[in-house]
């Protein structure tokens, strides 16, 4: 997928505008779709994490490009702000001190391994987000967690806790996929326009 500084520049004010929305109507932002750039009404697969003093305060995503991309963003913004367990929903005093960060998926592709340390020989740091499945456990790491996490096998680890599944375990799944990242701040959001979603219904 390409996407032009303006498709990210539109992309991010349509989740600070889920989030605006969302305090309101307790919902997210509704989208027309025929007044969206086409580039975005592609079917597309995002996460939207959202900071403040660079401490997470929610991350909501999709694996899988299932419904257009400005959709998928304008859900995730809202979901991320409100819905994600982890963290209480977002408060409107919180609203100003936001960064607000857009990864948008590639397709995932499986990596095919006979032992965890093949698996992590496989991996590229910084790169590649990681998918890991075992029956009903299901996890993934985003390229961004390589920042806290540098070390492969500690990737793997960690991923493999989140997943809910014990060290010991090693039968288990594995896909790859990389990211188009982008991100801003809310007072930077607010100052810029956002041609896309004036036309959204509020």
């Amino acid at each position: 997928m390409h996407l032009t500084p303006k498709h990210k520049s539109t992309l991010l004010q349509t989740a600070r505008t889920s989030i605006e929305h969302g305090f309101t109507q307790k919902s997210p932002l509704p989208m027309v779709l025929d007044r969206c750039d086409p580039g975005l009404r592609v079917l597309g697969a995002s996460f939207v994490t959202l900071t403040i003093a660079h401490a997470l305060r929610g991350c909501i995503g999709s694996l899988e490009a299932i419904r257009p991309l400005i959709v998928d963003v304008a859900q995730h913004g809202y979901a991320a702000a409100f819905c994600d367990p982890r963290f209480p929903p977002l408060a409107p005093e919180e609203f100003p001190e936001l960064t607000i960060h857009i990864s948008v998926l590639s397709a995932s592709t499986p990596v095919l391994f006979e032992s965890e340390e093949m698996l992590a020989d496989a991996l590229h740091p910084g790169i590649d987000g990681l998918i890991i499945a075992h029956g009903q456990h299901r996890a993934t790491f985003l390229p961004a967690v390589w920042q806290s996490i540098p070390d492969r096998h500690q990737f793997i680890r960690q991923l493999k806790r989140k997943a809910g599944l014990p060290d010991t375990v090693r039968d288990y799944q594995a896909w790859r996929y990389t990211v188009i990242e982008f991100t801003a701040s809310e007072a930077v959001l607010k100052m810029s326009r956002a041609p896309e979603w004036q036309g959204a219904r509020r």
